[in-house]
């Protein structure tokens, strides 16, 4: 009872939320007051963990119960290791900014118009209730069953695939066949830097300087740049204890180290989500004195990287008829997907892409293949992607009546050689100019 008063408050008063950690109890009744006090949040639990505490997930948006046709689905997902739990407290004050800024400060309230924010708090809460204060490798960084649940997703480069998935990884998994994800990061502790796809490699051709590359490496590189350059420190590259200078902040996941079963190479490859590993303090359970300079440090940069969602194009693959077609396939000439994009129930697709000239490749069963170049200006200053429809044709061949929709994808072993595309700058261009734009948004220039 003291609790729910307690987080009441701090919801109802015009207080800030108290910096220090709190407990599973207390952030699901501060969650839930959030939920029954703002009419633009919605609460729900996407699983359970071993010992059945809830994945409380808070959703944020103009219309955060359901999705709206052209709104890009985002989250932040934070504690994944229960031990590292900066992430944890971060997302809790992030709530609490944009709960507070909402229809006050101006880039809150067209980030939450725009966007509809998924944030899980707690992604192994039993972790963190069994972790001890501890800066480097104490307990708690795996769940109940003793697993890493960042070594535990399927891998479409690991040829070892276990089919045995603990609960937590069940929940994401469930929760990415629901919810069509354009962007998010993963808050992890234990060095400062923003990691980025692909986390492993079974030696092909995505194999190259020792960097597992992906297709859209030049978007995941700006995606990892625009918080580390947000960042009061982390773009100055400096490293923690014994661990190596990473420079700009950023780095290939692989280049640092190899990841088999990874929570980002995952949403990348199967749910057509990009998503990047933020390292967020070097020590991994930090004082709670330090919390308030964390949240300084990472406040501008978590806002900066919810808006790039908003990056590349955005609409619907449409028959003849103006119907929705669903699992078209959505394909850019030069980005070889492991499982290419895919429409999703409502023949939406997303691309996140930087500026410049690319092109479409779409197809459907019982229908001509389309084929569009389009330019794509940078949308996180007007808060929209391009917005582009596609209409395809039937085949002269195709049997009347409603077209059946493509398989999903099963990912192969071998990877393709990579192509490039024809941006309307270069690379480095491209990188100062949004990281420019970030700043200025952000108003750190």
């Amino acid at each position: 009872l003291l609790l729910t008063s307690v987080s009441s408050c701090l919801v109802s008063s015009g207080v800030s939320l108290e910096f220090r950690y709190h407990n599973t109890v207390e952030v699901e009744r501060y969650l839930r007051d959030v939920n029954n006090t703002f009419d633009f949040t919605h609460l729900h639990s996407i699983g359970k963990s071993v010992e059945g505490r809830d994945l409380w997930v808070l959703i944020l948006g103009k219309n955060p119960a359901e999705h709206q046709m052209g709104i890009p689905e985002f989250k932040y997902v934070g504690n994944m290791h229960g031990n590292e739990v900066v992430g944890r407290v971060l997302l809790l004050q992030l709530i609490d900014h944009l709960t507070r800024g909402y229809l006050s400060d101006p880039l809150v309230t067209r980030l939450l118009n725009s966007t509809r924010v998924h944030i899980l708090v707690s992604m192994n809460p039993d972790g963190f209730e069994s972790s001890s204060r501890d800066c480097m490798y104490s307990q708690g960084r795996f769940n109940k069953n003793g697993i890493d649940l960042n070594r535990n997703f399927p891998d479409a480069f690991s040829k070892k695939e276990s089919g045995m998935r603990e609960m937590e990884v069940r929940a994401i998994m469930d929760w990415l066949k629901t919810e069509s994800f354009v962007l998010s990061a993963n808050l992890h502790g234990g060095a400062v830097v923003a990691s980025y796809p692909y986390d492993n490699s079974n030696g092909g051709s995505e194999l190259q300087s020792g960097s597992s590359v992906a297709p859209d490496n030049d978007v995941l590189i700006q995606l990892a740049k625009t918080y580390s350059y947000t960042h009061s420190q982390m773009h100055k590259g400096d490293h923690c204890y014994d661990s190596k200078d990473f420079k700009e902040g950023i780095t290939n996941g692989y280049y640092w180290y190899p990841l088999p079963g990874g929570m980002q190479d995952y949403n990348y490859v199967w749910g057509q989500c990009l998503e990047i590993t933020l390292e967020l303090s070097c020590c991994k359970y930090p004082p709670e004195s330090d919390l308030p300079g964390l949240w300084d440090a990472n406040r501008a940069a978590l806002l900066a990287y919810m808006q790039q969602v908003h990056l590349g194009v955005k609409g619907q693959v449409l028959d003849a008829e103006g119907n929705p077609l669903q699992n078209a396939l959505v394909e850019v000439e030069g980005r070889q997907n492991l499982c290419p994009f895919r429409t999703d129930r409502h023949g939406e697709y997303y691309r996140l892409l930087l500026p410049g000239n690319y092109t479409f490749r779409v197809t459907f069963p019982g229908h001509q293949v389309l084929t569009e170049t389009l330019t794509v200006p940078y949308g996180p200053d007007s808060f929209s992607a391009l917005v582009h429809n596609f209409q395809l044709q039937r085949s002269a061949a195709a049997t009347p009546g409603p077209s059946r929709p493509t398989q999903s994808c099963t990912p192969p072993q071998v990877w393709r050689p990579l192509g490039g595309h024809s941006p309307s700058l270069g690379p480095s261009g491209v990188t100062i100019l949004l990281v420019l734009l970030v700043l200025r948004d952000t108003m750190l220039l």
